[in-house]
């Protein structure tokens, strides 16, 4: 509401003056929005602002570009550089070129995501390995068969429910190694995919460090020459302000001084001194 009322205020020409500053045209689509989504040409690194001038040679450096067409041309930009160095873009590469284009994080935290999609039986087959493969398992199945072949034993022949050599304990003992297999390959399947996913993405956070770092070296750069040619252009300016100081300023007059004459001294009375002569004017 203030905003509006100073714009009121203000004459015709200042307040077309305030509301250019706050809109701005883009020079590829030619459409007008906020100042804010705008980006000037001049300030992008040269490698990326030279890949739009192959588009638009006719670009000038003050010239105005979206940020929706910038974050276009940077992805074209990164797909470029990968085909290059790589002779092929993959999906992950494509995936990387997107996330630098929209400015957004890439890691992923694949083990509560990888955790949250397990089903009933995936998590009990993970479970079944994690403790087939444990001490616990080993202690418990040595006493069970411990028990098993003891019972039988101080039963008798007569009596035992599976007496020597065992047969049903075998056949227990062989049911229970074909069902273990399956389940402790399944859980292994599933961790190779984890890992997979875990690899991947360490490679494409790897792959998006390393081109942003390039990235920021070639903007550093490109900072540091333009600041060293405007400190350059500033100090050749004060030169020239100083040179045209010097010419300007007035000549001073001379000023002569001269020396004040000695006064005689007075005679004394009684002295032998001949008197002073006085010198000439």
């Amino acid at each position: 509401m203030n905003d509006a009322l100073n714009e009121a205020e203000l004459p015709p020409a200042e307040a077309v003056a305030q509301l250019s500053k706050k809109k701005g045209v883009c020079a590829l689509t030619g459409v007008e929005m906020a100042r804010k989504n705008l980006v000037v040409l001049d300030s992008l690194r040269p490698t990326l602002a030279e890949h739009i001038r192959r588009d638009f040679p006719e670009l000038e450096d003050h010239s105005l570009i979206s940020i929706k067409e910038l974050a276009r041309y940077r992805t074209r930009y990164v797909e470029e550089i990968l085909r290059e160095e790589h002779g092929e873009y993959s999906d992950l590469d494509r995936e990387v070129a997107e996330s630098i284009a929209r400015q957004e994080t890439i890691a992923e935290n694949i083990e509560d995501d990888f955790e949250e999609h397990r089903t009933l039986g995936e998590r009990l087959s993970d479970g079944l390995a994690k403790f087939g493969g444990s001490w616990s398992f080993l202690i418990s199945f040595g006493l069970v068969l411990v028990v098993w072949m003891a019972i039988n034993a101080i039963i008798g022949e007569g009596k035992a429910f599976d007496p020597y050599p065992f047969i049903l304990l075998n056949l227990v003992l062989s049911c229970i190694a074909a069902i273990q297999a399956p389940i402790i390959m399944m859980s292994q399947k599933r961790q190779e995919e984890k890992d997979r996913l875990r690899s991947s993405n360490d490679y494409q956070v790897n792959l998006k460090a390393e081109l942003e770092i390039r990235h920021l070296h070639e903007k550093m750069d490109h900072l540091i020459t333009r600041q060293w040619q405007r400190l350059a252009e500033i100090q050749q300016v004060q030169l020239e302000l100083l040179q045209d100081q010097q010419a300007i300023k007035p000549k001073r007059p001379k000023v002569v001084v001269r020396k004040a004459k000695k006064k005689p001294k007075p005679k004394v009375e009684g002295s032998s001194a001949p008197p002073a002569t006085p010198e000439p004017a």
